[in-house]
């Protein structure tokens, strides 16, 4: 499996073949010479020039990230992308890219169901290194979204994107004629019982309107789905929500302090919005 992946990618200097050295350490290596070996945690970073404009997720939020999602709290959506994406999935070879893979979690689901080859890309190093270890048999690569990305012509069956940025025309580019991506997105209402105690923004109007305008020259929109998950926290995991998504970038200490010392359990409920498009 390991082997499809790595034939899909495309090296970020000249992009040329790569292939996967074995020794004492895992390479990228293309045709040119162009060498990237993986880190000790078994990913591999191709971000090359000057890297990344965007604030990458820390590793305290990428703690608290694997901490809420380990605990099984959003395992209802895992299981959900993963019944999405495995029609696409069949064939011998499938292949499918996790657009902000975060910690592994939905791409793990996903490749536990389908048995399919996956890539999981990030720009986030500490999500990478948690990523690697939850998933070992996929390609975890440091990249950045809205960069064109390190893999050829249709050669992915299916993309899934969970919470992070979308790039329609290179997600076009890389799937194959009949795949099929896979967006989730919150919806108006998502965890609003704590919102605003934790400081989470809140899910502006029109938001679906704005995913569709996005994908309108690239895709045809498809199946779409609601998936609304009731939670009951702790203190502690109410604190780790609130930091694991983009809040968490100027939440305070202070702040999560206090909402890990919540007393009793907090009832919310987690609203998604799971959108499917075929490559138009």
């Amino acid at each position: 499996m390991l082997s499809d992946a790595v034939a899909a990618l495309r090296c970020p200097v000249c992009q040329r073949t790569l292939q996967l050295r074995e020794g004492r350490q895992q390479t990228l290596v293309c045709e040119a010479g162009h060498l990237f070996d993986a880190a000790k945690q078994g990913y591999f970073n191709l971000l090359t020039g000057k890297g990344t404009v965007f604030e990458a997720d820390s590793a305290d939020m990428v703690a608290a990230r694997y901490r809420f999602l380990d605990a099984g709290h959003y395992s209802g959506l895992a299981r959900a992308v993963a019944e999405a994406a495995a029609g696409s999935l069949q064939r011998p070879g499938a292949l499918v890219l996790d657009a902000g893979t975060g910690t592994g979690h939905y791409l793990q689901a996903v490749l536990e169901k389908s048995g399919a080859s996956g890539i999981g890309v990030d720009i986030s190093k500490f999500a990478l290194r948690r990523a690697a270890r939850l998933n070992p048999v996929a390609v975890n690569l440091v990249w950045d979204i809205w960069r064109p990305l390190p893999m050829a012509d249709n050669t992915a069956d299916v993309v899934t994107v969970v919470f992070a940025p979308r790039n329609p025309s290179e997600f076009a580019r890389v799937l194959r004629p009949g795949g099929s991506l896979i967006v989730v997105t919150p919806r108006p209402g998502h965890l609003a019982e704590i919102a605003a105690r934790t400081g989470m923004l809140g899910i502006e109007d029109g938001k679906e309107e704005r995913l569709m305008d996005s994908m309108r020259d690239h895709f045809d929109s498809g199946m779409s789905r609601s998936l609304d998950l009731p939670l009951t926290l702790t203190g502690p995991e109410v604190a780790d929500l609130a930091f694991m998504g983009p809040a968490g970038h100027h939440l305070q200490r202070e702040k999560l302090a206090e909402l890990a010392t919540l007393e009793g359990l907090v009832a919310a409920t987690a609203r998604f919005r799971i959108s499917e498009f075929a490559v138009s």
